[in-house]
């Protein structure tokens, strides 16, 4: 997933490196997801099995897209990068694993906008409102 500006000091240095040994070494390529994603799309009687089949580059599942296998901070947290807290994902899996996160990242940006949006033309007529909410 692309990293957002206002986030890239959030990740180490060596970001890249620490990502491509995670999707490329450590799960080989393919999607490490076995269901974190809520997607149920991939199951199984086995660890094997039940782990999703995409893998980087090939055309998913549903053959409709190209699979791009990226790394997922569990904890959405990018300092963290514990390899316990990472996964390598194809992107609609943490796409959909991120899903609760974009919304409350997405709302609490709108919220900034707007209140940005008010102060800008209100001429001094809500004073009381803050980015915050208080």
């Amino acid at each position: 997933m692309p990293i957002r500006p206002e986030n890239r000091d959030r990740y180490p240095a060596n970001w890249p490196e620490i990502s491509r040994h995670i999707r490329f070494v450590r799960a080989g390529g393919r999607c490490e997801c076995r269901g974190e994603c809520g997607r149920g799309t991939h199951h199984g009687p086995t660890s094997e099995l039940s782990r999703c089949p995409n893998r980087h580059g090939q055309r998913d599942y549903t053959g409709r897209s190209t699979v791009v296998l990226t790394t997922a901070h569990l904890n959405h947290r990018p300092e963290d990068c514990a390899p316990e807290n990472l996964r390598g994902m194809c992107q609609g899996c943490h796409l959909w694993y991120d899903r609760d996160h974009h919304a409350e990242t997405r709302a609490s940006r709108m919220q900034v906008s707007v209140v940005a949006e008010l102060e800008q033309h209100d001429g001094g007529l809500f004073p009381h409102i803050t980015p915050t909410g208080t």
